[in-house]
């Protein structure tokens, strides 16, 4: 397994990213484990998770497009700092996109937030988990409404590898249904690897995955 892999594992419990319990997810079901980008807070923090995402934008998709869109809210600061990192790390300059919750009819109109999209646009969208791939059903029509854009792909940090709507994964579902590559810097059954082989999961707690898996795991992952 590569290292990247592993550090970024380490990253989000650092963070308290990632964290073991019994959580209710916005889909309704009852899981072991929940990821919260929301909890990376610090300028140390969103340096180092968009330095991340940028080697896995780099490796998956490729540095050939325009703009990296995020959708409100957790992917506001998630599509700003990694066009930084790629600018940084690749000397690239991708523009940033968001979009608003509620349209705005005065000042900056619109629904989008920094850079307008305009025809021809080649976007890659990130997010910070897809459960269900429900957020995708309400920004890839918003994105593909502003203009003629071609999404190039969809990446997250955690692929929770549990099934959509269907019994593949919700990642798996957004490629067959949108036409376009999704991919994430790890799964969560490579964390779960890590963490089993570093001896810091109990058996309860493996235990606990193991079910939820049984219950909600995807064909494939």
């Amino acid at each position: 397994m590569e290292q990247y892999k592993k550090d970024f594992t380490h990253f989000m419990l650092e963070c308290n990213a990632l964290k073991f319990g019994d959580f209710t997810l916005k889909s309704g079901r009852r899981s072991p484990f929940f990821m919260n980008a929301g909890a990376y807070v610090t300028g140390g923090q969103l340096t180092k998770l968009a330095e991340y995402y940028a080697r896995a934008i780099h490796d998956n998709f490729g540095l050939d497009f325009d703009v990296l869109f995020g959708p409100a809210y957790k992917g506001i600061p998630l599509a700003v700092a990694t066009a930084m990192a790629i600018h940084q790390l690749y000397g690239k300059e991708v523009r940033y996109c968001s979009n608003r919750k509620e349209v705005k009819d005065h000042g900056d109109t619109g629904i989008l937030l920094g850079s307008k999209l305009q025809d021809g646009d080649r976007v890659i969208m990130i997010e910070d988990v897809t459960t269900s791939g429900k957020s995708m059903e309400e920004t890839v029509p918003i994105v593909r409404s502003q203009a003629d854009v071609e999404i190039c792909g969809l990446i997250v940090s955690l692929n929770r590898c549990e099934r959509g709507k269907s019994e593949i994964s919700a990642l798996s579902e957004i490629q067959q249904l949108y036409g376009f590559k999704t991919a994430a810097i790890v799964t969560m059954h490579e964390v779960t690897q890590i963490l089993q082989e570093e001896d810091r999961l109990d058996g309860e707690l493996l235990q606990r995955i193991s079910d939820y898996y049984a219950q909600y795991g995807a064909v494939e992952s």
